[in-house]
């Protein structure tokens, strides 16, 4: 086997840890956590059904492959749950040691094109990063809603704490963040977020 061969297929066993790491959000109807993988995997394809909502003209293949990449770093740097305000400190530091480890696996071309792709999610500037941003954001609060805000409720979060987040939203899609801030409304009258 060459080694540019030998090297994708240890990538593609690596990423398969992602499935092991396990988020705060349950799968809907009070499911199991759902991990990254899944997680991911929903982004992507919530992200081609809804694409017609996005601010801007998007290049979908782009955004598809920003919500599969986005969360392998938390192989090693974990998931940080949205509103634990002390991990969130640390978490572009853990993940950035962690993206330089895992997609070193890769060789070096494959390397820059995916770290180019993840780092730009993380700068939230382009017109497909803000969708897909929009989506990471959309999909834990569709589950959650699902949940009769069960996750909320358990970590006690806030109206304030929903609306700092999700108030991005607005900035990849108006039409998402308008489903978004009703759902976050209902909630806030069901006691499953407080005022």
């Amino acid at each position: 086997m060459d080694e540019r061969l030998k090297k994708q297929l240890e990538f593609s066993l690596e990423i398969d840890k992602e499935k092991n790491v396990l988020r705060q959000t349950h799968l809907s109807n009070l499911g199991r956590r759902e991990n990254d993988a899944e997680h991911a995997w929903h982004m992507a394809i919530m992200a081609y059904v809804l694409r017609e909502y996005s601010n801007e003209k998007i290049d979908i293949a782009k955004v598809m492959l920003m919500c599969l990449i986005h969360d392998i770093v938390e192989i090693d740097a974990g998931d940080t749950y949205a509103y634990d305000e002390k991990n969130l400190k640390t978490q572009k530091e853990r993940e950035n040691r962690a993206k330089e480890r895992i997609f070193s696996i890769l060789p070096d071309d494959q390397k820059a094109e995916l770290v180019s792709l993840f780092d730009e999610f993380e700068q939230y500037e382009t017109a497909e990063s803000k969708f897909a941003h929009s989506l990471d954001n959309l999909q834990p609060l569709i589950l959650n809603n699902s949940n009769g805000g069960a996750d909320w409720k358990e970590h006690g979060v806030s109206a304030s704490q929903v609306y700092s987040r999700q108030n991005k939203t607005r900035l990849g899609s108006e039409k998402l963040f308008e489903v978004v801030d009703e759902i976050i409304k209902k909630n806030i009258e069901k006691n499953s977020i407080k005022e």
